[in-house]
């Protein structure tokens, strides 16, 4: 039985149904109802979803290119990992978890388990003009991309086994549940009048408070504290490659969620890319005012904050409120980078800021300038507005439900964490060896750029010979970094007993090979470089601005 053609289908004044097969309109009569799906709809939302595939290996190489040379695949492999392992789990559980019918205020169901079903009607979301199979394989986009963000957290130090269980866990215990509070037609957020247009809770907070969340509990790097780490990014060219990818799938993004080819479409997109500008100009001259020098990476870096914050707004707010929360966006998260110090946590791509505070400011700035005529512009939206439409109340809403975000991410996180740390084999936290040598050898013996065979060409020497002398070096290094620690924490406890003050403020990168670092008691590693994957990584550890 064909349930599916395409012609015009118009309704007579006695209710009858007259059929054209000349025409493009896509007829459906699955599940015993007639329902007409607009092409150009349906086009649209599955280009948007293909512009947010690129989002994802746009962020490996943003991450990638901020990171140290040695730890830079990585950053890239767990990318597109989120990608595969996401996909799976949006088609066995997750979208079910999130948007199906029969769900409660709090939890979905199991009704469209393995997609079952997600042919069989037209979603609320677009007036009935979109099938559900065009809703499901778009909102899959927003899912793979959140723990690709959030994973930028591992940077350097994490294993990536654990992270890969990670992924998937994460996905289904808190995006899911996050998603169904503010997307389903049940969920709690949703029907109390909360406006979260794109995600700037469920993709932004979540992603944000999930990698600071993850950073805390592996702990900071080795030698953080110190100029150890204090380095300049590897690679600012994919750096600019990764933002300019992210920018051009923000169109997607969020162009894509009035699911409707409309005005309201072009508005949003319009607003995006200007929020994403200001934010780059913004963050650019406020760098320039302390370094007296026009930074790329704090251009890439406002850039993305404005486009976090436009995010919760970009379908509810017009064109100068999209510029002001693009400014406002940028100036507080380029203040804000300086918490990770206040707090004490090692977050090395600065997520939390970016991110997790880019998203309050735009779910905040949403209650204030969110216009029910702005919303309307696809022809069947209504919203109550924001302050801007004299609704007071809506600032209100908009703080519990960031709240509600932080507080959820942030505690399921750990929890999610400390349970797969459990598992025999699935620690988080890598090895002193393998920091000392780089994640991308020790965890996946390949490279960002192949500087080990570089210098094998270079030196004469075999690639037995090179990988021995390696593998010797670290466990030396490593070795000696053990003994050290020891020795200092043995005089550490002599100088307790005798009542010895310690000396403070002695210039770490000046001493000796074996003096102990002052940022937090442990020793320093030989100053020889290890000729591994990337040896100007290793210089760049001991002398980091002159990379």
């Amino acid at each position: 039985m064909v349930n599916i053609t395409y012609g015009i289908l118009t309704q007579n004044d006695d209710g009858t149904y007259t059929f054209d097969s000349k025409g493009t309109d896509i007829v459906s009569t699955l599940a015993g109802e007639t329902t007409v799906y607009d092409p150009g709809d349906i086009a649209w939302v599955l280009t948007c979803a293909v512009l947010i595939i690129f989002m994802i290996p746009g962020l490996g190489y943003l991450y990638s290119g901020l990171a140290r040379r040695k730890n830079a695949l990585q950053l890239l492999f767990l990318s597109m990992a989120s990608l595969a392992i996401v996909s799976f789990q949006w088609f066995f559980i997750g979208y079910s978890l999130v948007f199906s019918e029969t769900g409660g205020k709090f939890f979905g169901d199991g009704k469209n388990v393995g997609f079952r079903g997600v042919l069989e009607r037209p979603i609320p979301e677009s007036n009935g003009k979109l099938p559900e199979i065009v809703f499901a394989s778009y909102q899959l986009m927003f899912a793979n991309l959140v723990p690709a963000v959030l994973l930028g957290a591992a940077a350097e130090r994490s294993r990536t086994g654990p992270a890969l269980i990670f992924i998937f866990c994460w996905t289904t215990l808190v995006y899911d549940m996050l998603a169904h509070w503010i997307w389903s037609v049940n969920g709690w957020a949703n029907t109390w009048g909360i406006l979260d247009y794109a995600g700037g809770v469920p993709v932004e907070i979540a992603s944000g408070v999930g990698g600071l969340a993850y950073s805390y509990f592996i702990g900071k790097r080795r030698g953080y504290g110190t100029e150890r780490v204090m380095f300049k990014p590897s690679n600012v060219s994919s750096v600019t490659l990764g933002t300019v990818m992210l920018w051009v799938g923000w169109m997607g993004f969020n162009g894509g969620s009035c699911f409707a080819a409309s005005l309201k479409a072009a508005m949003s997109i319009f607003v995006t890319n200007l929020a994403g500008a200001v934010g780059a100009i913004t963050w650019m001259i406020m760098d320039y005012r302390l370094e007296r020098k026009w930074s790329m990476v704090g251009f890439c870096t406002g850039a993305i904050a404005g486009l976090v914050a436009i995010t919760p707004a970009a379908g509810y707010v017009g064109a100068p409120a999209g510029a002001l929360i693009g400014l406002v966006a940028a100036a507080c998260c380029n203040l804000a980078t300086r918490l990770k110090s206040t707090m004490r946590v090692d977050d090395p791509m600065d997520i939390f800021a970016v991110h997790a505070l880019a998203g309050l400011v735009g779910v905040i700035m949403t209650g204030i300038f969110a216009q029910s005529s702005v919303a309307a512009n696809d022809g069947f939206s209504e919203i109550p507005g924001g302050w801007m439409d004299g609704h007071w109340v809506q600032i209100g809403k908009q703080i519990a439900w960031a709240a509600v975000g932080f507080g959820w991410t942030f505690v399921v996180t750990i929890a999610i964490m400390f349970v797969i740390n459990l598992i025999p084999g699935c620690k988080f936290r890598a090895s002193e060896e393998a920091e000392i040598v780089g994640m991308d050898e020790v965890e996946h013996d390949e490279y960002i750029a192949d500087y080990a065979f570089f210098r094998r060409d270079l030196e004469g020497q075999g690639p037995h010979d090179l990988f021995r002398t390696i593998t010797a070096e670290v466990r030396r290094e490593a070795e000696l970094y053990r003994a050290n620690s020891r020795a200092t924490q043995s005089r550490h406890s002599l100088r307790s007993l005798h009542d010895v003050p310690e000396h403070h403020g002695e210039s770490t990168m000046a001493n000796s090979d074996t003096t102990a670092n002052s940022g937090d008691g442990k020793e320093r590693i030989s100053e020889k470089v290890i000729p591994a994957v990337a040896s100007t990584d290793s210089i760049a550890e001991e002398r980091p601005h002159q990379q």
